[in-house]
């Protein structure tokens, strides 16, 4: 049974190995692409009126929102990244998590960590892309300093959108749209795996956090 069990866990430890690696490459493939031929705001219809690539450079959280200091919100994913980078090897080792959970956390870390690349490292090694598209450059002669660079989002999904009536209190008269925010694959990486957990594995969140408590 123990060489079973250490058979099963060297088979999940390869697939984070896997799965962390590959979205994080497939995530920085679409990003350099758009900044290599678009400029800020430019876009193009891929399926009707519902499916864009538009191209946008998001300086916070996820969907385009904005919370707090740039600074503080990149040593913030700094830090989730290397706690998640921990938990996962945690839970590769224990058995009673399934491989599912697995994938999701590793899915998880990878988006968090493709959109920290982009926070470290392009605004050091882009230019800026407002009226023309980026290129590369030097290390240091790009858009913005070490920490402080933009995270680029490209898919918006505007699946339908209508005028709310005049007599409608507070958005009376307003244009609606559903789906708005734009984002990444990093962006969808994280939020799918965290409706899959939330839907299928919310027990195994639980059981992780009861055994940090019975460790310490």
């Amino acid at each position: 049974m123990e060489n079973i069990d250490r058979k099963a866990i060297r088979r999940r430890g390869m697939l984070a190995l896997i799965i962390v690696p590959a979205a994080i490459i497939i995530d920085q493939i679409i990003k350099i692409a758009v900044k290599l031929s678009m400029y800020l705001h430019e876009s193009f219809a891929v399926c009707g009126d519902w499916f864009y690539i538009y191209f946008t450079e998001n300086p916070g959280m996820a969907f385009g929102m904005e919370l707090g200091s740039k600074l503080f919100l990149t040593l913030f994913r700094v830090v989730a990244v290397s706690f998640l980078a921990y938990y996962l090897c945690r839970i590769v080792r224990n058995p009673k998590f399934p491989t599912g959970y697995i994938v999701c956390i590793a899915l998880v870390l990878a988006g968090a960590a493709g959109n920290i690349i982009d926070c470290l490292f392009y605004g050091e090694i882009f230019s800026d892309s407002h009226a023309a598209v980026a290129t590369f450059v030097p290390w240091g002669e790009g858009y913005s300093e070490f920490l402080y660079g933009k995270v680029v989002d490209m898919f918006h999904f505007p699946l339908f959108s209508f005028d709310w009536p005049e007599w409608m209190p507070f958005v009376g008269g307003e244009h609606f749209v559903f789906f708005s925010p734009i984002f990444n694959f990093a962006d969808a990486c994280i939020s799918c795996s965290v409706i899959a957990i939330a839907l299928f594995y919310y027990k195994y969140v639980s059981a992780s956090l009861k055994d940090d408590t019975k460790d310490n």
